[in-house]
């Protein structure tokens, strides 16, 4: 296949300073919770981005110095030449595939809380930390302002040496020091560093020119500018001082990466944010520059990048998600198989590997974070083992998955669902705001379409005559899950009593399948905490229901904090009326009412509720696998084939981790790990014993 000529002007070079990239398509900095501690993994992950195409790819936030310590997070880092040494292992990889490789060097000032080097705290101002840390920054003085511009450049110098050809001057988000600078509600400063807008630019300028001097002759010099803080008044505006930033600064770096801030606003989801939403605020810096302009946007679609290019918005396209959800997006466009991207569903299942300090993920690439730890490669896949016939009998997620990646190492696969295929990301697509979680099966049946040794047979009920007759050398069983109906959940661990005797009771399944309570009044009890329970709250009120959300969790939806979007689902609920009800764990049901008890008090709370609906745990559909293995799997050793449950009908999940489990199946069909082992490299720490 050819390349389709409409989408050439993206494939062409684009010099920034003393390099030249490729083409057009730039791998943004992004955090991947694997950092400084997993330099192995980081290496492996940028690479893959490389040889997909991408003709930059950049590190994450790379600190520059122990005085701005991140701990807990995972970020890289530069403080010394163990620290360039390992990043050289980026560099390296990156360059086999003849990509630049970018660092984004960073002095966080008091974003952090120096846990690990319990230094004091350096601010622009006298100003507490951005966390609930009883920390506080000390205002930095004109020696201590001189003693960052030295490490920002000692570090620039140590990235050059390492390998890097493009060095960052970072004032993206509320998370650097030059922004903290910049912005007036944290600048409080009266010397030449704070007042006029020129002042408080005056530390940006420095460092660009600092490093402009130090490696400007072998490196491209960037700079990341959040042009607009989303604080109205509060904050730097695009139309305001934002613009007047960018006029100011305009020709002194070699490329404007731009943006918005703060990282929630950068990363919306696709719950709240359309592709492209970006480009209302960046638009203006291509008129005031003649640099070129790389920024962000979820772009997943090559019609939707050829336009920001031709309509002189960006030079490159700019991108973190898209390009960790198929990082062989740019090759896919150059050899003409658009249909076989997989394109970003906008989850951010991704952040949450930052939030909580994990290995990164992703929804549609489960290759992701495994390129060095497992080996694997998105696009490649070992040849099948001594199996030739696998039945996999469940085509949500994991089924999918595992039937697709199962006949493209070339076994003879046959698919079966009860229903059309696409299980639990169908059925949640048709839920407000999650059009996109259908692309999870789309790309998969689509993939499957190509496969001539794959058949899928959708409306076909499974049951152990039928598996037995079917003569596979494997079965894997991906049955899914079901939401339970009685009350068990995190908070609660047995069944709530007097839920059978409630008139409207309804699960997730049932709101899903059209089937919504005819009262005017709905409780949505919610003990998942992730999104379910606040969509299902926005469908009802948008239905004209009076709604009440209660929660044992400290807030609504509280893991969605690791999305970067909980505060947006708590506004949206607001804004429709919604009740919401937090720190109440569910004690008893009656026909029309519900009882509550207080987390921190043990008071009692008892709700009117004609309609409710039960948001807690789901329950595995493993019925079909245990008529097999028998109940304590005591036949399975006896069965004429292996038999695997995998996915949520093995353990509920994420949908990411529905798909990973799926492909994990897929690859260790015929070479199954040893369970005694760890089935995968592990970065060590160094023993010193000294």
């Amino acid at each position: 296949m050819t390349r389709d000529p409409r989408y050439d002007v993206l494939f062409e070079p684009v010099a920034i300073g003393p390099v030249t990239a490729r083409n057009r398509f730039y791998q943004v900095p992004h955090c991947n919770g694997m950092g400084h501690t997993m330099p192995n993994s980081v290496a492996g992950m940028r690479a893959m981005k490389a040889e997909g195409g991408w003709a930059v790819v950049a590190t994450e936030e790379c600190d520059i110095h122990a005085s701005t310590d991140v701990m807990p997070y995972r970020e890289a880092r530069l403080w010394d030449q163990g620290d360039q040494d390992r990043l050289a292992l980026m560099t390296e990889r990156v360059h086999e595939y003849g990509a630049l490789a970018a660092v984004e060097l960073v002095h966080s000032g008091h974003n952090v809380s120096n846990r690990y080097s319990r230094l004091p705290v350096m601010g622009v101002s006298d100003i507490g930390v951005n966390s609930f840390d009883p920390v506080q920054a000390c205002a930095m003085t004109r020696r201590d302002i001189a003693d960052v511009r030295r490490w920002h450049r000692q570090a620039a110098i140590r990235a050059r040496d390492a390998g890097f050809d493009i060095v960052y001057v970072y004032a993206g988000h509320d998370l650097s020091l030059p922004m903290h600078f910049i912005s007036r509600r944290h600048n409080r400063r009266t010397d030449e560093y704070g007042g006029s807008l020129e002042n408080r630019v005056r530390l940006t300028r420095e460092l660009l020119e600092d490093t402009k001097e130090a490696v400007g002759d072998r490196c491209g010099v960037a700079i990341r500018f959040a042009v607009d803080e989303m604080l109205g008044d509060e904050g730097i505006a695009s139309g305001a001082e934002g613009r007047e930033v960018v006029e100011m600064l305009a020709e002194l770096p070699d490329l404007w990466d731009v943006n918005v801030s703060d990282w929630a606003n950068d990363s919306v989801t696709a719950r709240f944010g359309e592709e492209g939403d970006q480009e209302s605020y960046v638009a203006f810096v291509k008129q005031v520059t003649s640099k070129p302009v790389v920024g962000v946007g979820r772009f997943t679609s090559a019609d939707a990048m050829v336009s920001q290019i031709k309509r002189g918005i960006l030079d490159m396209i700019g991108a973190a998600r898209p390009s960790i959800a198929d990082p062989f997006l740019p090759r896919k466009i150059e050899e003409g198989r658009i249909e076989d991207i997989r394109e970003c569903i906008g989850c951010n299942i991704c952040v949450s590997g930052d939030w909580t300090q994990s290995p990164i993920r992703c929804t549609q690439n489960p290759t992701m974070g495994e390129e060095w730890r497992r080996g694997w490669h998105p696009e490649i896949i070992e040849q099948r083992g001594e199996s030739k016939k696998v039945l996999v009998v469940g085509a949500g997620p994991a089924g999918l998955e595992a039937a697709m990646s199962l006949g493209q190492r070339g076994y003879e696969v046959a698919l079966a669902d009860s229903g059309d295929g696409g299980g639990r990301a169908a059925l949640e697509s048709g839920l407000p705001g999650l059009s996109s979680y259908k692309r999870v099966s789309d790309y998969r049946l689509g993939q499957i379409a190509k496969l001539t040794n794959v058949s899928f047979f959708p409306g076909s009920e499974m049951d152990r005559e039928t598996v037995l007759e079917f003569g596979a050398d494997q079965v894997l069983i991906a049955t899914g899950s079901s939401w339970r109906a009685d009350g068990l959940g995190r908070a609660t661990h047995a069944p709530i009593p007097g839920i059978a005797d409630h008139a409207q009771c309804f699960t997730p399944d049932d709101i899903m399948a059209g089937q919504l309570p005819s009262a005017d009044a709905v409780l949505v009890y919610d003990d998942d905490h992730y999104y379910m329970g606040g969509v299902i709250a926005q469908l009802l009120a948008d239905s004209g229901k009076a709604v009440t959300l209660v929660t044992p969790g400290p807030e609504v939806s509280c893991w969605t904090q690791n999305t970067m979007e909980q505060h947006r689902i708590e506004k949206a609920l607001l804004d429709r009326g919604v009740t919401l009800i937090a720190k109440h764990t569910l004690s008893g049901v009656a026909s029309d009412s519900v009882s509550f008890a207080c987390n921190t008090t043990d008071r009692a709370l008892s709700i009117e509720a004609p309609g409710l609906v039960m948001v807690t745990l789901r329950a595995p559909m493993s019925s079909l696998y245990f008529s097999l293995a028998g109940e304590a799997q005591e036949q399975i050793d006896e069965l004429p084939f292996g038999l695997l449950r995998i996915g949520d009908c093995m353990a509920p999940n994420t949908i990411a981790a529905a798909v990973y489990d799926g492909h994990r199946a897929a690859r260790e069909m015929d070479n199954w790990p040893d369970p005694d082992s760890v089935p995968f490299k592990r970065e060590q720490s160094v023993i010193d014993r000294l």
